[in-house]
């Protein structure tokens, strides 16, 4: 709250003074941008597809990238990797993290920083299969270039430790083969995957990017909050032609498109800010949009539909030796539609304020795996309340030092099969819209993670990683101690067989961050990203997306916020050069 009230000052007393941390002298705070502004681009959400997309665009046309959170450069915890889970534990309402629960019970997080998902995720670094980029429609020659365009910036190859090396060992001697060294390509078999967190262990995100606009082409405008979108039209058909957005100070500024046919606003959003600003705007399925009291510009019933976050579930596993801190760097890319990662080590820990008042204490945190973040497998879905986080906190820091040495072998489901739906709560662009995802609804997805569970297991008993094993301590043994960790709440009958498997996995689903949907190829916008119905309106983000692509997302979603501006770009040029 110091440092907002101490920007706020700051810009009152300068209109000129840049956003502090970093040398990009277009960003600035909204308050300071004039009330009408006309660009060629209008960019909404400054997040993994957005920064690179505007970026691209600038360096031929005026752009305007509005962002509704601050800047990573300003918050030490998002660029070090030792505060990983600080960022997702912050629920205020000047977090960088925003806190959101499906329907299913399943506490999440959306971005709310320039930079997007990119400042708050694990740092894994993959890009999609050929198989994916081929079923979509994307170049494959344009598709490798943009995806090296990201890596020079933001990946990394990581430095394995002991806990991670195991992993992949074990994964290689149960049968996860071949052995595909270290590489961003998504191959079937065990590899080290890129990751976003350099060798100092300081986070690159997509924001970095943004070193590659040409200043004078760009604005980049912090606590933008846009409200809608505005359309005209041309006879029957609605045009896009500027937006609607307030300041931090909650002033309202409008940005309009130059004239000309081939301005354009883009929505980069992401898969809940997308659909949930369409609706906003009056686009969407009609009777849902009349029920706020929206006039609706298109009847477009698919817009929010097709929801989809990869389930995934963990097994904790005790060590008897000393462990690294580490997140995802292998991944066990398996034949039967499972990931399979680890994450380990107990060190991360954040000053937190005592119940009784008497000052600051240190909490026991456990990476990404934190109740204060929210994953919380010790209690099914629907009984993880703020009431059963704080339980499981305190219940943490009894926890003896020992029992928190070890990691956690996890799965993640391919696709997934099982789709939800999003829709308005209220008509504040801020609010939380309501989102559901049904995990496991569909049979494959479970028939997924039974199988991913059961490779963990093979894992867990190999040679390769018996230095980080208790020696005779049985699986179903491992299976209760994750349900119950760090409080007794729940406890997993019938050992491993699938029956129990099946309940093991409902019960103890956790999110990866990696949702997406709302506003798919084919339902919501064309192969080029075009809104369905209106001109002058694009969707390019993950919420276009019809399945997760291959192992975590976001390197195939700041490649798509390249590859499409490059695409725009040379197609304007072609259209342009033949008027």
């Amino acid at each position: 709250m110091a440092f907002f009230i101490a920007t706020m000052l700051l810009g009152l007393l300068s209109v000129s003074q840049p956003a502090r941390g970093v040398n990009y002298t277009f960003m600035r705070e909204a308050m300071h941008a004039p009330p009408v502004t006309y660009y060629d681009y209008i960019v909404i959400g400054g997040g993994t597809a957005g920064c690179p997309l505007a970026a691209t665009l600038s360096r031929r046309y005026r752009v305007l990238l509005l962002e509704r959170g601050g800047s990573p450069y300003d918050d030490d915890r998002v660029l070090n990797m030792a505060h990983f889970s600080d960022v997702l534990s912050d629920t205020s309402a000047s977090s960088p993290s925003q806190r959101f629960v499906s329907e299913d019970g399943v506490i999440n997080s959306r971005p709310r920083v320039l930079g997007g998902g990119s400042c708050l995720n694990a740092g894994f670094f993959t890009r999609a299969g050929v198989g994916y980029t081929r079923a979509v429609g994307w170049d494959a020659s344009e598709v490798l270039s943009a995806y090296r365009w990201v890596e020079d910036v933001v990946a990394f190859q990581p430095e394995l430790g002991p806990w991670q090396a195991a992993v992949r060992r074990g994964l290689l001697e149960t049968g996860v083969v071949p052995d595909n060294g270290f590489t961003y390509d998504h191959i079937p078999g065990t590899k080290v995957g890129g990751s976003i967190f350099d060798p100092d262990g300081r986070r690159h995100t997509a924001a970095d990017l943004l070193q590659y606009a040409r200043p004078e082409g760009i604005d980049v405008l912090l606590r933008a909050r846009v409200a809608r979108i505005l359309f005209s039209y041309k006879g029957t058909k609605p045009v896009a032609r500027g937006v609607v957005y307030r300041d931090s100070l909650g002033i309202v500024h409008v940005a309009y498109l130059n004239q000309g046919d081939a301005n354009e606003i883009i929505l980069s959003a992401g898969a809940l800010g997308s659909p949930q600003l369409l609706m906003l705007s009056g686009v969407g399925p009609s009777d849902h949009l009349r029920s706020f009291g929206l006039d609706v510009v298109v009847d477009n019933p698919g817009v929010g539909q097709g929801m989809s976050d990869n389930p995934m579930n963990a097994i904790y596993v005790p060590s008897p030796s000393p462990v690294e801190v580490s997140l995802i760097q292998v991944v066990g890319i398996t034949r039967f539609g499972s990931y399979i990662e680890g994450a380990s080590g107990s060190d991360w820990t954040t000053r937190t304020a005592s119940s009784s008042g008497d000052g600051a204490r240190q909490a026991r945190v456990f990476g990404m795996f934190s109740p204060q973040t929210g994953q919380l497998p010790t209690v099914p879905p629907k009984q993880r309340t703020p009431e059963a986080i704080a339980r499981a906190v305190e219940a943490m820091s009894q926890v003896p030092d020992a029992a928190l040495r070890g990691g956690f072998i996890l799965e993640k489901v391919l696709g997934p099969q099982s789709t939800g739906s999003l829709a308005l709560r209220n008509l504040d662009p801020d609010d939380n819209p309501i989102v559901q995802f049904n995990y496991f609804a569909h049979p494959d997805d479970l028939r997924r993670c039974v199988a991913g569970i059961e490779a963990i297991e093979r894992v867990i008993r190999s040679r390769s990683f018996s230095r980080f094993a208790y020696p005779n301590f049985a699986f179903p043994a491992m299976l209760n101690v994750t349900a119950e960790f760090p409080a007794n709440l729940m406890r997993v009958r019938g050992g491993s067989d699938p029956a129990a498997l099946e309940r093991f996995c409902r019960d103890t689903v956790m999110t990866i961050w990696h949702y997406h949907g709302g506003c798919q190829v084919g339902r919501v916008v064309d192969r080029d990203y075009r809104v369905l119905g209106i001109d002058a309106l694009r969707v390019i983000d993950g919420s276009t997306f019809n399945a997760s692509p291959g192992t975590n997302p976001q390197a195939t979603v700041m490649m798509l916020g390249r590859y499409m501006g490059v695409k725009i770009e040379k197609e304007r040029t072609l259209i342009e050069g033949g008027a």
